[in-house]
């Protein structure tokens, strides 16, 4: 097989397991349920300040909290969520209180080598983002959003993504909540993979897997063709 062949075939086996990929679906928005509801995809823990907490997880708050420096307005994608029911609550008078809130996602199956992901949060009043124990990013402001994303670092089982938020220490008025959203995800299912380097170790592809790789041996078996004549 020539060397343009060779080319033709690499094309044809990544456009197979392209086709295949899906989003991560378990990178789920904040406030993904009503208001004043728990939402149990973050786990919260306070790992430093006076807050004693009644749940494991944070509320989805109300929308409209402050009137002079608004956090950033709730929506249909994303919420922010809070340590009790009500938003309004004041913490952390006498110093900074740290909270983290975690969610985690399972790879098995997948891919990891192939994952990434981009999104945005905002936090009162500061947060610190890690993947599996690696910073990816800082941001420090509530009425306005701070990028991060990762394209590698992931595990091939459980994955942790924290949220580290502060509030700093105020005497009273001092709420604190975060608010996230992931704006793209990506991940290729492991049987794919395999399937698409190695396409003699058969299994029976999906029809549409099946006419992109047969368009592929048709287009090597022309060039060998034209080859074979010149």
């Amino acid at each position: 097989m020539n060397q343009n062949a060779c080319f033709a075939a690499m094309l044809v086996c990544a456009s197979v397991a392209s086709a295949h990929a899906v989003p991560i679906t378990a990178l789920i928005n904040t406030g993904s349920a009503a208001s004043g509801v728990l939402d149990t995809n973050y786990l919260l823990t306070v790992e430093r300040g006076g807050t004693r907490l009644t749940e494991r997880y944070g509320y989805v708050s109300q929308s409209g909290l402050w009137d002079q420096t608004p956090w950033l307005a709730n929506s249909a994608a994303s919420k922010w969520i809070v340590p009790a029911s009500d938003a309004w609550t004041s913490y952390d008078g006498a110093s900074d209180g740290i909270y983290r809130y975690s969610l985690s996602f399972d790879l098995s199956g997948y891919r990891a080598d192939s994952a990434w992901f981009t999104g945005r949060f905002s936090a009162d009043n500061a947060a610190q983002v890690f993947l599996n124990g690696r910073l990816l990013a800082t941001g420090s402001d509530f009425s306005r959003w701070t990028s991060f994303g990762a394209d590698g670092g992931f595990n091939d089982g459980v994955n942790v993504l924290e949220f580290v938020v502060t509030n700093y220490r105020l005497s009273a008025g001092n709420p604190t909540g975060l608010r996230v959203e992931y704006l793209g995800t990506y991940i290729e299912p492991a049987v794919r993979h395999q399937l698409a380097l190695r396409p003699a170790a058969f299994e029976v592809p999906e029809p549409g897997s099946a006419a992109v790789f047969m368009g592929g041996l048709g287009l090597i078996g022309m060039i060998s063709r034209r080859r074979r004549r010149g």
